[in-house]
């Protein structure tokens, strides 16, 4: 291999490694909530490229930066399992302090785009969104299963964080918007991470995470917890369209993405096995830009 070729290749693995410790799949789908919560706001009509743009970016980086914490903090514990094993930090790819480092810049650059660009109500959400993630999520979960619940709150704060963006700073505005696609996201996040939890159970163990509802592991009362927390979209799925936020076309689609992801958790209560936590954990991948994306093209534009 020539000199060239073996940089080019270091810094492919460079450019992978970091690809990793932000965890680009996850920041994207946090990217998405928070785009189109911004683009739901009843005073933004069409498309503004450079806004979105600085919107992704900024979310971008304050996900990364709480991401790179996490993987800096749980080295140790993803070295011990597989699904995480291969993680820069875990495999000593990449130095802690340098992941301590990338995290702060990162941190420091996404809360200041989105307090110039945007507004202070969105870049202090997202200082808390990252502060609550980091640093009580991550050590929370080796002390108690309580940790999801915690966990779903920086989850669902991105849908917060862009209805916040759409306004002027300082401006009074109603928030009702906003906390509606909040606790959709909020409730929506306990069946797709059990899902996950229920797949991995055994890998979580070994490095002492507590994140299912029962003591016992996959147990039937998890299954159930599953169905609860879906039902509870239900209605909650209605309240876009009775406040006038989307139209009668997203109710339905809402609806029955709310039913299909009920029967994938029903059917995970009947044969409590790996393969229907499989089942609802890709619908619920499958449910929230279905959802997000009905109410945004189905969108009333008239203040809530």
């Amino acid at each position: 291999m020539t000199r060239e070729r073996a940089i080019i290749e270091v810094l492919r693995q460079k450019a992978r490694d970091y690809a990793q410790l932000i965890k680009v799949s996850l920041s994207i789908m946090v990217v998405f909530s928070s785009v189109v919560s911004y683009e739901l706001a009843p005073n933004i009509v069409g498309l503004n490229w450079k806004m979105v743009l600085l919107l992704s970016l900024g979310g971008l980086l304050v996900t990364g930066s709480a991401n790179a914490i996490n993987q800096a903090v749980e080295k140790d514990t993803d070295a011990l399992m597989k699904r995480t094993a291969s993680r820069p930090v875990a495999a000593g790819r990449m130095s802690e302090s340098e992941a301590w480092v990338f995290a702060f810049i990162a941190g420091v650059a996404g809360v200041g785009i989105l307090k110039f660009f945007f507004s202070w109500q969105a870049a202090a959400l997202s200082a808390l969104s990252l502060f609550l993630y980091a640093f009580i999520y991550t050590p929370l979960k080796k002390v108690n299963s309580s940790a999801v619940l915690v966990g779903a709150f920086p989850g669902a704060m991105p849908c917060l964080i862009g209805w916040a963006a759409a306004y002027e700073p300082g401006s009074l505005f109603n928030w009702t918007g906003g906390f509606l696609l909040f606790g959709i996201q909020f409730l929506w996040q306990f069946p797709h991470f059990w899902a996950i939890a229920w797949l991995a159970h055994k890998d979580y163990g070994k490095a002492g995470f507590k994140l299912l509802p029962s003591q016992d592991g996959p147990t039937r009362f998890t299954a159930l917890q599953t169905v609860i927390y879906t039902m509870m979209l239900f209605p909650l799925g209605a309240l876009p369209y009775l406040f006038h936020m989307s139209g009668a076309l997203s109710l339905g689609i809402v609806t029955l993405a709310n039913g299909f992801l009920l029967v994938q958790c029903l059917r995970l209560v009947r044969e409590m096995s790996a393969k229907a936590a499989r089942r609802v954990m890709f619908s619920s991948y499958i449910y929230l830009p279905v959802v997000f994306l009905a109410l945004l093209f189905d969108k009333v534009h008239q203040v809530i």
